[in-house]
């Protein structure tokens, strides 16, 4: 959206995206809850996902998880510092190019990180109808059934 363009949206169209955030909110508790239960931080949850989860050819390193979780560089550095003091993952020497610094998960870590996936996926079950369904609304929905329309 361009500065000097308002957008209308309607009570229905609003009410739409309200549910779907909702709806991710309520995941978002849970995997927040599901991490502190296990006795982590939920961004260092997400780190070692990210960690785990890299696009084949992405490198474990502190530039790329920072891409992946939108945080700045130092604060991923104290996350993986954190992780490492809690043994969950390891700094490494890249093979290659000694100056890289690649971030990896220590056999507690991919414990660690298996034990939230599993309890992930299986609440993913259960909130996948009611956040597909908030999602479909808004993606079924014409600008002129929510209303958004611009103005010059």
């Amino acid at each position: 959206m361009s500065l000097g363009v308002t957008q209308d949206i309607s009570l229905a169209g609003y009410r739409k995206l309200a549910e779907f955030r909702y709806r991710i909110r309520q995941f978002l508790h849970f995997s927040e809850e599901a991490a502190r239960a296990a006795g982590i931080e939920p961004q260092q949850h997400q780190l070692m996902l990210a960690i785990k989860g890299l696009p084949d050819g992405v490198r474990p390193t502190v530039t790329a998880l920072s891409e992946r979780l939108c945080l700045r560089h130092h604060s991923t550095v104290e996350l993986i510092n954190r992780l490492v003091e809690r043994g969950a993952v390891v700094r490494r020497h890249a093979l290659e190019d000694r100056r890289e610094v690649l971030v990896e998960l220590t056999p507690y870590g991919e414990q660690l990180l298996r034990r939230l996936s599993v309890a992930h996926w299986q609440e993913l079950q259960n909130f996948a109808p009611s956040l597909s369904a908030a999602l479909q609304a808004i993606c079924q929905s014409s600008p002129e059934q929510t209303g958004v329309a611009a103005h010059e």
